[in-house]
């Protein structure tokens, strides 16, 4: 703890008004900027003290003096004046350099959760650098386990504030309405993944005291319309199901300070035949989007079962087999009869 500096400074003119715009409502301004910037905020009237690493206390003196600037033009800074000059002011996070070591390590209180192979190393990378980042592939490389992870990591670092675990209601040969419950209960056993990695990694007792509060939800993707998702870690799990404006309408919810990881494998769409995977569309409309990763997986980066690996190997080669052939006959369909060009007369 001796590496922590403390910064004290004095906001002048006194104005009362001016200093409640800038701690905001029950001072959340003041505990976004702490929870942002890893640091701790004091304040009597208008004397601050900042107590953090030097690099941290000085930008959180940077934006509270900004706030300050800000409130003799307006009288009530909004969230977004906030996101905008946090975003300024953001340095590196000791903390999180830490918990990414060279082997790309997720730590939860539970213990650490170790990239497994080259890909689950850049995906968990990908997680930590992009709004919105993209795990595609098979089952059983780890997508949903290793963002559930992150997700984990950021609520304990307080990075974010809640988790929101979503997937769309789509049944897999079984119909939903022969199950007994409203629609949470008929999606809940579908979710179970999420549930299973998130009392492996808390424990039974924290994840329902989260739930109770908020703080982690689990909810089918039909009740996310019209919500926007601030300070949240989203994750949309099985999105080879949603449609295109599913997918639309999930990723138009993030709000700020929030990350997403879509999950999926565009080998396993349950959807009708006519309808169009959101998650195809997505990764041809959303490419080449600086804050949108994408990290594709393949059989051989399966961690499961080694028979895992060989039936999805197995799979593979039977769509490929099955594209060249579908190749073939449609090319045959459009070539012209060479026996009927040689019975036409000139």
């Amino acid at each position: 703890m001796s590496n922590l500096h403390t910064l004290d400074f004095t906001l002048e003119p006194l104005d009362n008004d001016r200093l409640a715009a800038v701690a905001g409502q029950l001072d959340e301004n003041l505990r976004q900027i702490e929870r942002r910037l890893g640091v701790e905020i004091n304040n009597r009237s208008n004397q601050f003290r900042i107590i953090g690493e030097r690099e941290h206390t000085e930008a959180a003196a940077d934006v509270v003096q900004s706030l300050f600037e800000l409130s003799e033009s307006q009288a009530a800074i909004s969230r977004a004046d906030l996101h905008l000059l946090l975003q300024q002011y953001r340095v590196r996070d000791d903390r999180e350099e830490r918990s990414r070591g060279d082997d790309f390590t997720v730590y939860t209180k539970r213990g650490p959760i170790k990239a497994r192979n080259k890909a689950q190393a850049e995906y968990i990378d990908s997680i930590r650098r992009h709004d919105i980042s993209f795990g595609i592939g098979p089952a059983g490389t780890g997508k949903t386990y290793l963002a559930v992870a992150c997700a984990v990591d950021a609520l304990e670092r307080q990075q974010v504030r809640r988790i929101v675990l979503t997937r769309p209601a789509v049944e897999a040969g079984e119909k939903l309405g022969f199950l007994p419950g409203d629609l949470a209960q008929k999606v809940d056993p579908y979710l179970r993944p999420l549930y299973d990695a998130l009392y492996e990694m808390l424990g039974f007792e924290k994840v329902a005291k989260y739930m109770e509060r908020n703080v982690i939800e689990v909810a089918p993707l039909a009740f996310m319309r019209g919500r926007t998702l601030n300070e949240s870690f989203v994750i949309l799990d099985e999105s080879q199901n949603t449609t295109i404006e599913q997918m639309k309408m999930l990723l138009t919810r993030i709000g700020f300070d929030s990350r997403a990881v879509i999950t999926g494998d565009i080998t396993q769409i349950d959807l009708p035949r006519k309808s169009q995977s959101g998650l195809r569309h997505a990764i041809e409309v959303l490419k080449g989007i600086d804050s949108v990763g994408f990290n594709f997986f393949s059989a051989d980066d399966v961690v499961r079962h080694p028979v895992v690996m060989k039936v999805v190997r197995a799979y593979e080669h039977w769509e490929r087999k099955q594209a060249l052939l579908k190749e073939a006959n449609e090319q045959a369909a459009h070539e012209p009869s060479e026996k009927s060009d040689k019975g036409t007369l000139p």
